[in-house]
C-alpha cells in the first residue's frame, strides 16, 4: 500500500492545485467586479428595496443617508473595492433582503445546501454510471433501451417540473414523504428521521436531473472500450467476462466520467436554486432567489463568490482524478 501511494504523482498535482489556486484570484476578482457593474446597471434601486413601503413617504435626504449607511454611495468599482477590502478581513456586510450579518445566513444555511448537494450528487453518479455500465454490456438490450429513453426525458425535463410532479405524486396523492422544510408540521425540531424523510424527494429530484449525463456517458465510454482491440484480445484468450469489464473496459471507459463530474457543478448548482425553492428547502441556493428579487448585492456578492469557488474546485478534481486514472496525463500540461 505504501510502495502504491509513493507511485502516484504527489509533486505534478501540488504543482497543478498551486497553479489553479493562483488562477481562482484573478476569475473571482473578474466575477465579482462584473456583479457590481450589473448592480450599478440595473434599474432597481436597492435602497428602496430596503426600505420597502417607507420608501414611498421618505424624503431624498432620509433616502441619501440610508445609501450612505449601506456603503451604496460612489462609483461601482469604488463600491466594489470597498467590499473586497472588507471581504478580506471576514467583514462580508449585511444582508438587506433577511436583514442579518451575511456572515450569518452562510453559516447557517450552507451545511443544508452541501447536505442536499452532496447526497444528489453522489446518488446521481453512482446511480448513472451503474445504469451506463449495465447498458453498454448488452446494447440494444432492454436495458439500454430503457435507459436510454429515461435519461434523453429527465434531461428535457426542468427540475422545478420534475419536484412539483414529485411534491403531487409522493406527498399529495399517497401522502409518503413531506412536501417540503426540514421539520415535521407542529414541530420546530430538526431530527434524524424527520431530517431523513424531508431530503428524499429534494435530493431524488436533484439527483434526477444530474442521472442522465452520468448515464450516457458511462454507456458511450465503456460500449467504446468494450469494441477495443485490448479488450477483443482478452476474450480471446478466455478471460472471463467480469474480469474482462472490471479489469479492462472500465478503466479507460469511465474517463469521461470522470470529467464530467467537474462540468456538472455549475449545473448543480443551478437545479439546486430550484430545487430547493420548491421544496422550502433552507439552504444557500433558496437564499440566492431572494438576494436576487430584492437586490441585495452584498449576500449576491458573496454567493457569487461561493458558487464560482465550488466550479473551479470541481474542475479542479475532475483533472486531477483524470490524471490518477489516466498514466499517460501530464499534470504538468494542464
Amino acid at each position: 500500500m505504501t510502495r502504491r501511494l509513493a507511485g502516484l504523482p504527489w509533486a505534478p498535482m501540488g504543482r497543478l492545485t498551486g497553479r489553479r489556486l493562483l488562477a481562482a484570484v484573478p476569475v473571482l476578482a473578474a466575477v465579482t467586479l462584473g456583479l457590481f457593474a450589473i448592480a450599478a446597471a440595473s434599474p432597481f434601486d436597492p435602497v428602496r428595496q430596503y426600505a420597502g413601503a417607507d420608501a414611498v413617504g421618505a424624503s431624498q435626504e432620509t433616502l441619501d443617508q440610508l445609501r450612505q449607511n449601506l456603503a451604496g454611495t460612489g462609483s461601482f468599482v469604488e463600491q466594489w473595492w470597498q467590499w473586497l477590502g472588507s471581504a478580506l478581513t471576514g467583514e462580508l456586510g449585511h444582508s438587506q433582503s433577511l436583514r442579518q450579518p451575511v456572515t450569518q445566513v452562510i453559516t447557517e444555511r450552507l451545511g443544508w445546501s452541501v447536505l442536499l448537494c452532496g447526497v444528489a450528487f453522489a446518488l446521481a453518479l453512482l446511480v448513472g454510471t451503474a445504469l451506463g455500465v449495465a447498458a453498454a454490456r448488452r446494447p440494444g438490450g432492454p436495458l439500454d433501451r430503457f435507459a436510454t429513453s429515461t435519461s434523453y426525458v429527465l434531461e428535457a425535463a426542468p427540475p422545478f417540473w420534475v419536484g412539483l410532479l414529485a411534491i403531487w405524486l409522493f406527498a399529495v396523492q399517497f401522502g409518503l414523504l413531506p412536501a417540503g422544510g426540514l421539520t415535521e408540521l407542529g414541530s420546530d425540531t430538526v431530527t434524524a428521521g424527520s431530517l431523513l424523510r424531508h431530503l428524499i424527494l429534494p435530493a431524488t429530484v436533484l439527483a434526477a436531473s444530474q442521472l442522465p449525463w452520468f448515464v450516457l456517458y458511462a454507456r458511450q465510454g465503456v460500449g467504446d472500450a468494450l469494441r477495443e482491440d485490448p479488450v477483443r484480445g482478452a476474450r480471446a484468450r478466455g478471460t472471463g467476462e467480469r474480469t474482462v469489464l472490471l479489469g479492462h473496459a472500465l478503466r479507460s471507459g469511465l474517463l469521461p466520467v470522470l470529467t464530467l463530474i467537474g462540468t456538472r457543478v455549475p449545473e448543480l448548482i443551478t437545479g439546486a436554486l430550484l430545487v430547493e425553492t420548491v421544496f422550502s428547502w433552507p439552504g444557500i441556493a433558496s437564499a440566492t432567489v431572494g438576494a436576487a428579487t430584492s437586490t441585495d448585492f452584498p449576500l449576491l456578492a458573496t454567493l457569487t463568490v461561493l458558487s464560482a469557488l465550488a466550479v473551479l474546485a470541481g474542475n479542479l478534481f475532475a483533472d486531477l482524478m483524470y490524471g490518477l486514472a489516466d498514466p499517460r496525463v501530464d499534470h504538468d500540461e494542464m
